[in-house]
């Protein structure tokens, strides 16, 4: 049987889940993997509580909240895939020394999707000493409205990813502003599990391990047109030049793990950003989240 793997949703910055697939990483470790979509985070999250899928990727935020939910609960994070914020801040005009301030007297529009871009980004302003309720922020639209917005002069700056934010760049529409990967390693996102699919699939979750190890030095060592070209039944509708310029930018931008290990330093700075937003009320430790049996090299099979 094969393992059921959810796909949390469709995203360009979630290219080496996409790449275990495509360049057969799963099959030369000797693991079936079914990739299953699903129509939003929160799906993937009850499929795998109810036992209809063995893994799926998304962020340790929903493991921590899984958590304080639940303090019993044994999902857990197993393989760190993606260790920095793939968001940009884009602007109307060019700002080459941005400084967090600069939002203040803005029309800003964050991320609405998903809940981590904006509690991450709301963390880097108090720690700029900024309150994040002195923006003059909207929170609603989708990014594809946010970036039509922008365009059109209603927006002056909007939160993306890639390929909306590449698109602006790429046609002088907008300027980067601010790569939230230069923050540092955040947590980002990770393969996910519960200890019990652990004790009675030890064998496949190391190989897929093993496949994602793999794949994220394949990503580290390839250029990014062939990654394009590689992925391309993926994303059927973006354009390959701009496919191409996102990931070398995520690339440059030290975006993904080139080994599997989910280290404290990126948890710790997410669940920070977790508590200071206010959807986190205590510090809940790494060690609950986090599994770290299966990631090690010489980690041994049953």
């Amino acid at each position: 049987m094969p393992i059921i793997l959810y796909e949390n949703f469709r995203a360009l910055f979630y290219t080496p889940f996409y790449a275990a697939h495509a360049i057969g990483a799963y099959a030369a470790e000797g693991v079936d993997v079914a990739l299953h979509t699903s129509p939003d985070p929160a799906s993937s999250a009850a499929a795998l509580l109810a036992g209809t899928a063995d893994v799926m990727w998304g962020g340790p935020l929903r493991v921590l909240l899984t958590h304080a939910q639940d303090p019993l609960s044994d999902v857990v994070c197993f393989c760190d895939v993606v260790k920095r914020d793939p968001f940009f801040i884009i602007g109307r005009t060019p700002n080459p020394q941005f400084q967090f301030a600069d939002l203040l007297d803005r029309r800003f529009a964050s991320v609405a999707e998903v809940p981590t871009p904006w509690l991450c980004l709301q963390d880097d302003l108090r720690r700029a000493g900024i309150d994040p309720a002195a923006l003059s922020r909207i929170s609603g639209p989708s990014m594809a409205d946010n970036a039509a917005a922008l365009r059109a002069g209603t927006l002056d700056a909007v939160q993306l990813f890639q390929p909306y934010a590449e698109d602006l760049l790429a046609s002088g529409a907008g300027h980067l502003w601010y790569a939230a990967a230069s923050r540092g390693p955040t947590a980002y996102t990770a393969l996910i599990t519960r200890r019990a699919v652990i004790a009675t699939h030890r064998n496949e979750l190391l190989a897929m391990v093993r496949a994602m190890r793999r794949t994220m030095q394949w990503i580290a060592a390839t250029d990014a047109a062939e990654i394009a070209d590689t992925l391309t039944d993926f994303f059927p509708t973006v354009p390959r030049r701009l496919f191409a310029d996102a990931i070398a930018r995520y690339q440059a931008l030290d975006l993904y793990a080139t080994d599997p290990i989910m280290y404290p330093s990126g948890f710790e700075r997410l669940r920070a950003a977790m508590l200071s937003g206010g959807v986190l009320t205590r510090n809940i430790p790494f060690e609950n989240c986090v599994d770290t049996t299966l990631v090690q090299p010489d980690a041994a099979p049953i």
